[in-house]
């Protein structure tokens, strides 16, 4: 019953979502949508290496949406791009293979459950997983470039060094 998925708890969540917002400088943003149900997903993202070092969202979505941003947004701060990989596919597999849901830290994800029996709000609900990757996509994309443009650069003599005949 819809009365399931919509319990106290997931009010709650969806009631008090953290890092609200836009972050000044992020080093991805990333969107995902809902054609389903029109809910939207905005995040920035900041990285140092493979940890998540800032977060910050904007989320105009159903009650379900907010409630999987806010335990994204408690959590993700100090999660690593492997970690949260891992933690979509765990929660795509809890909705649509019957897959157990995430322990440790990611443990609230378990109150999104009984969404499993209601595909149309599947969508909605892994948003905000689906927008993160997203971005630490971009960010290691990036990071790949930059790294190969380095390495086709010429080296070249320090200022105010000659350059040695060879």
């Amino acid at each position: 019953m819809l009365n399931d998925i919509y319990n106290k708890r997931i009010i709650e969540l969806a009631g008090n979502i953290p890092r609200l917002g836009r972050l000044t400088d992020p080093d991805a943003s990333a969107t995902a949508h809902s054609k389903l149900c029109g809910s939207t997903v905005k995040i920035d993202l900041k990285m140092d290496g493979p940890v998540v070092t800032d977060f910050a969202h904007d989320v105009k979505a159903c009650a379900l949406g907010q409630a999987s941003s806010s335990i994204m947004a408690r959590h993700v701060v100090g999660s690593n791009a492997a970690e949260l990989r891992e933690l979509r596919e765990a929660v795509r597999r809890m909705l649509k293979e019957n897959g157990a849901p995430p322990e440790g830290k990611w443990a609230d994800i378990a109150l999104l459950e009984p969404v499993r029996d209601y595909k149309a709000r599947h969508a909605s609900t892994m948003l905000t997983f689906d927008a993160v990757v997203d971005a630490i996509n971009q960010i290691e994309a990036k990071a790949g470039k930059q790294a190969a443009a380095a390495k086709t650069e010429p080296e070249t003599e320090p200022a105010g060094q000659p350059a040695t005949a060879g």
